[in-house]
């Protein structure tokens, strides 16, 4: 489909692939259904090389290079590379990418109507802003995450001076945006709470490529004897960013508890783990992925002994629906942080749309929705209670086939990336849809009257009329926005 004129979209961002990531994935299929829906988007990203710090020798010595990918352009700018260790490096490569962007990329992006930026931090942001103004353009500030409260609360950032600072500019970002765009109700409602207009704020959850991820897929021969089940073993998978926010060392901790050679360790002793039926379980655990807090998941996997847990290397996004298939189940955890209440974590719908089982070790929002999709919830950080479940599904594969069923149905119905972006641009640019929200604005929970909630069980929905938010979101930018309408 050619560019509808006046559908200019530009959107910056740190992350992008072939870096593999839920932010890379979440953009670079957001782009592409824009771009099969008439935008004409542009993607101002740096050079690839996250989270290693190493980028591909095509990209090496290059200060500027310009890509076509399905459809829309990826205009790239050098930076200072480095792995994801750090907060110094971390920040010089931030700072970086904030200069080059506009230096470098700001004169080969050309007009555009709106500037989308989305990154973890602060300093994009600043580029963007300053984009959106030479071009005139609007700016919608997407969140992913809540900046800096989660590096308090994980202990990052100490220093209250330091993170008052940073919540100032966090706020300042937001006032000055045109529109925020958040993808969780707890980010939007934390966000109004702090004294941003509560029409500015609207909600676009992560959602998954439902052709890229499906049940039918079948795992690369070999795959599974690589990550430590060649045999009938169960084999429970974690794939994805190896980061501090994960909780991976309580998942060995339950790895720990269900190793063969354990098994008859006094660590047994839970009243959980009593009808589990160990002894016939055969369980064996696979962390694939990269991240800043994978050197010390080996460090903590040597030091238990563990027989029978693997740690794999990150492997390119087109490898991940082969690598999920190898899997027997699957488990997404956080750690056990009050902020985690607001979380979801978007590879758990990868995992729903591949037909997994899920055990989320987590709470709150994700929490309620992994219920409703009918899988399995433990409190995040208890090894104890992750093993218990571990164990009964291992020996419960008709369970876990009912579990892969429910959970494609429930992201088919609330999820799929492709309506969800669909809905993000009539946020951006529908005027028809801004004003039918007028008579629909929000229900004092934020949601839509009308709408099916995702954190409600399929059966208890109605369907929803074909012009509304997939999501369960706002249907559009209210009228009297400063946004886009």
């Amino acid at each position: 489909m050619s560019p509808l004129p006046g559908r200019r979209v530009l959107v910056v961002t740190h992350y992008f692939p072939p870096e593999i990531g839920a932010p890379q994935a979440r953009l670079s299929e957001t782009a592409r259904a824009w771009a099969a829906d008439g935008l004409d988007v542009t993607v101002l990203t740096g050079m690839p090389n996250h989270p290693t710090g190493v980028i591909p020798p095509e990209y090496h010595g290059a200060w500027l290079r310009t890509e076509r990918v399905d459809g829309y352009r990826v205009v790239r700018t050098r930076l200072y590379a480095t792995p994801n260790e750090g907060v110094v490096r971390k920040t010089l490569s931030h700072l970086s990418f904030m200069v080059s962007s506009v230096l470098l990329g700001g004169w080969r992006t050309g007009p555009c109507d709106v500037v989308v930026v989305s990154s973890p931090t602060f300093f994009p942001l600043g580029s963007a802003w300053l984009l959106a103004r030479l071009r005139r353009a609007r700016l919608v500030v997407e969140v992913r995450d809540l900046w800096p409260a989660i590096f308090e609360q994980l202990g990052v950032i100490t220093d209250p001076r330091v993170l008052g600072l940073l919540e100032r500019l966090e706020l300042a970002a937001y006032r000055a945006a045109d529109a925020v765009v958040t993808v969780t109700e707890g980010f939007r409602d934390d966000i109004v709470r702090r004294g941003i207009a509560a029409d500015k704020v609207h909600v676009v959850r992560n959602g998954v490529d439902l052709d890229r991820f499906h049940p039918d897929t079948v795992a690369p021969v070999g795959l599974r004897a690589r990550l430590g089940a060649p045999g009938g073993e169960t084999l429970v998978l974690y794939i994805g960013a190896h980061g501090i926010s994960h909780g991976l060392t309580a998942v060995a901790n339950a790895a720990a508890l269900l190793d063969d050679a354990r098994l008859d360790d006094t660590r047994l002793d839970d009243t959980r783990l009593d009808d589990a039926r160990l002894d016939d379980a055969r369980i064996r655990f696979a962390f694939v992925g990269e991240g800043a807090d994978k050197r010390r998941l080996a460090e903590h996997v040597r030091g238990l002994g563990l027989t029978n847990t693997v740690l794999h290397d990150g492997v390119p996004r087109e490898q991940v629906p082969g690598v999920i298939a190898a899997a027997d189940l699957c488990v997404v955890p956080l750690r056990d942080v009050p902020m985690f209440d607001t979380f979801i974590p978007s590879k758990m719908f990868e995992l729903l749309a591949a037909g997994r089982p899920v055990i989320g070790a987590v709470r709150g929002e994700a929490a309620r929705i992994l219920t409703a999709a009918g899988q399995v919830v433990v409190p995040p950080e208890d090894p104890a209670a992750l093993a218990a479940a571990v164990a009964h599904l291992a020996a419960d594969p008709e369970r876990r086939a009912r579990m892969g069923r429910a959970g494609r149905a429930h992201v088919e119905r609330h999820f799929d990336r492709d309506e969800l972006a669909r809905y993000y641009r009539r946020l951006l640019f529908d005027r028809a849809t801004a004003d039918r929200a007028t008579a629909g604005r929000a229900d004092s929970d934020g949601r839509t009257p009308g709408v099916p909630d995702p954190t409600v069980p399929a059966q208890r929905v109605a369907t929803p009329a074909p012009d509304h938010d997939p999501a369960g979101q706002q249907t559009a930018l209210t009228p009297g926005s400063e946004a886009l309408a």
